[in-house]
């Protein structure tokens, strides 16, 4: 059962990790939770920190008299990175909605962050990368987000626990991934 349950979630835990998430739910839990957090206490700071890096990602933007760009324009920007993409590389890779992603993108090509070109190898597809203004743009984010890093982890234990939070996340979202698309069954566990 151990190794089915790996399996499906897509997540390499030991046989004590399982024991651990499984005895609530064995002592008859509504929920399995690790620790005593549940695990839709997770979802929610997730959630919750998300929105609170966009507010920071405002106030910045509006420090630096930027205003012509949302916080969610500005990830998009992020998301886009050094790479020229394709608009449905650049949805997959962000977890965008088409419509959302079309009306951003749109946005940020009227304000010169983004070029937007046709593709050489299929003319109905568009291939976007970053302007001069859009590299300039994250290379600003990315010095205060710098700033920020340092005030969580400004010693070494809090670099060590800031790695396994990281870990912890990427664990998440591969097991969230993974149920998404091969259609996990938790109430089956």
């Amino acid at each position: 059962m151990h190794e089915d349950l790996k399996e499906r979630a897509g997540i390499t835990l030991d046989t004590a990790e399982i024991e651990t998430l499984l005895a609530p739910a064995r002592r008859g839990g509504a929920m399995i939770e690790a620790g005593g957090i549940a695990h839709l206490d997770i979802v929610r700071m997730i959630e919750r920190l998300h929105r609170r890096y966009l507010d920071l990602v405002r106030v910045e933007l509006t420090r630096n008299g930027i205003n012509d760009l949302s916080p969610s324009q500005v990830m998009m920007l992020l998301t886009i990175g050094s790479e020229e993409l394709s608009v449905r590389d650049l949805i997959d890779r962000g977890y965008y909605l088409g419509s959302n992603a079309s009306y951003s993108l749109k946005r940020l090509v009227e304000t010169g962050y983004v070029d937007r070109t046709t593709s050489e190898r299929d003319r109905r597809s568009a291939c976007i990368r970053l302007s001069e203004k859009g590299h300039k743009l994250c290379d600003m984010i990315k010095q205060i987000d710098e700033t920020y890093h340092q005030l969580i982890a400004g010693t070494d234990d809090e670099l060590k626990e800031l790695q396994v939070t990281h870990r912890t996340l990427k664990r998440l979202e591969q097991a969230w991934t993974n149920a998404v698309r091969y259609g996990g069954n938790p109430g089956g566990l």
